[in-house]
Parts: structure tokens; C-alpha cells; sequence
């Protein structure tokens, strides 16, 4: 257990979104309180950065179900033995596959809860990620916009981000795995206007990663709604960019965010690890 968790330091990093957590170790068991002040902050700053920190894959695992039921994805490789932890290993010899503002796994019914994220190899420089507050996004639209897209719902697929050419066609072995979990994960709706099911704040709820179309409307409206929020989303009024050092982790609620993984340092390698901690059904 941490000592001195009556004085956990939290410091806002922009008015949107993102906050700096200190005097926390992260390698140890978290106290009730601590998950407790941790939830809190999350939910009111959306993304939580943590430096200094040392966590093996199992550490890293458990402290995420210390927030919910963890998430196994269907296509990402995993720690050996840690299968909740997945391995975001990009460079040369595997360009990123999500070069975009995207919401985690919103390709099921109960998309994630949050994601922690610990680095593990950085390039010299470049590799930034920023996060973006989708309800700051909304609460910047019009009443009549508001309005208007909270009667609606989107589609999301998981082919979007996960295309047979690029994650089936290695091998034998990588398309069954692709062909499984495809079968596994069918196109799902959801709002395009979420709420929060703890804060009661509405947010945007569709992410160029995943989201295919607005069900209500035809394909020429729905593609010209879908670019002008999917840009909206990403101003910079909306977003923090975090600078990546040996020993950062990110923690953030994946409910009412975007992020993107810039990848500008290729040809690089950059290696991450992360645990998904799953949530409800989107309201």
C-alpha cells in the first residue's frame, strides 16, 4: 500500500482534459481510497499521466481490475502468459495500424470502461499521444446540433481498423484468427450522443477508428456529418498531448475520449503495453 494517499497530488494540465497524478507508486496494491480518489479524478479530468513508475505485465494487470473486468482482444498479440496485456510493438517492421483519432474497441456492445498504457521502448524523440474530451467536443456545438445528434445512432466494425488484408493474410494460422474474431464481433449500433454513466455529462460517441456510418441517414449525409464531428473532435481546444519518457503511464476513461498515437518516428520502434478494463453498454 502507498503511504500518504491523503495528500495524492492531482494537477490539471489544460481545462479540457488531462491531469498529473504524484506520490503514487504504482507497483503497489491500491487501497479502497486510492481507487476511490483515482476514479474521482479520472472521471473528472479523463486521462490521469503517472511518472516515474516501474510495472511488470502482471503489475500492470492487476492494478487495472482494480477498476473492472479486463478486456483479451481478438487480433493484438499479447504478453506471453498475461494474455490481458497487449503489445503495442510499432516501427518499420509494423507501421501503427491506428494512424487516427479512435476510441478503443468500440466494436462490441460493452465498450471499454478506460485503458492503462505503460511505456516500454521510446524512440529519441517523437511518439507523442494526445487525447481528446469528446464532451468538451459536444458542449462546443450549437443546442440545435445537440439536439439534432442526439437522436441518432452510429455503426461501428471492427473491419474498419482490422482489415482481412492487413491482419489475415500472413498465414493459415492469422486469417482463422481473423475469420474468428470477425465472427466473434459483428457490426454494433450506438449513440451518437453518449452519456456518462457517473458524471451524467453528454459526449460525442463516434471515432474515425471504428465508426462506419449514422444508421438514420443516407450515405451522403452520414459521410459529411461523420467528417465534419471526426474533425471537430480533434481541435485543439478539446485535447492534451502528452510527451512519453521511460517509466510514463496513462490511465483514461475510454467512454468519452479520443486518442491519437502520433507516428512520427518511424522508422523507429516504439513498444507499449496495455491492459483494457471493460465497461457497460453505451446509454
Amino acid at each position: 500500500m502507498n503511504a500518504n494517499t491523503q495528500t495524492l497530488n492531482v494537477t490539471p494540465l489544460s481545462p479540457a482534459i488531462g491531469a498529473l497524478v504524484g506520490r503514487l507508486d504504482l507497483s503497489q496494491p491500491l487501497s479502497a481510497f486510492e481507487v476511490e480518489r483515482l476514479t474521482a479524478a479520472l472521471v473528472s479530468h479523463h486521462v490521469l499521466f503517472f511518472e516515474q513508475q516501474t510495472l511488470s505485465p502482471a503489475q500492470l494487470r492487476d492494478l487495472a481490475k482494480n477498476f473492472g473486468d479486463l478486456h483479451v482482444h481478438p487480433i493484438y498479440p499479447h504478453v506471453a502468459d498475461v494474455p490481458e496485456i497487449i503489445i503495442l510493438d510499432t516501427g518499420a517492421h509494423n507501421l501503427p495500424d491506428n494512424d487516427n483519432w479512435h476510441t478503443d474497441v468500440t466494436f462490441i456492445q460493452t465498450p471499454p470502461l478506460g485503458a492503462i498504457l505503460a511505456a516500454r521502448e521510446l524512440p529519441d524523440c517523437g511518439g507523442d499521444t494526445s487525447w481528446a474530451s469528446t464532451i468538451a467536443a459536444f458542449e462546443a456545438l450549437s443546442a440545435p446540433m445537440q439536439h439534432f445528434l442526439g437522436g441518432l445512432s452510429a455503426e461501428h466494425d471492427f473491419v474498419k481498423s482490422f482489415p482481412l488484408e492487413r491482419w489475415g493474410s500472413g498465414d493459415a494460422a492469422s486469417e482463422a484468427r481473423w475469420h474468428e474474431a470477425r465472427a466473434k464481433n459483428p457490426p454494433v449500433h450506438h449513440p451518437v450522443v453518449r452519456t456518462h454513466p457517473v458524471s451524467g455529462r453528454r459526449g460525442l460517441f463516434v471515432n474515425e477508428g471504428f465508426t462506419t456510418r449514422i444508421v438514420e441517414l443516407k450515405a451522403n449525409e452520414s459521410d459529411a456529418l461523420l467528417r465534419m464531428l471526426f474533425a471537430h473532435v480533434s481541435r485543439p481546444d478539446f485535447t492534451v498531448r502528452w510527451r512519453w519518457k521511460p517509466g510514463d503511464v496513462a490511465f483514461w476513461d475510454n467512454r468519452l475520449t479520443q486518442h491519437y498515437a502520433l507516428a512520427d518516428y518511424l522508422p523507429t520502434r516504439r513498444v507499449m503495453h496495455r491492459a483494457t478494463i471493460l465497461g457497460d453498454r453505451p446509454r
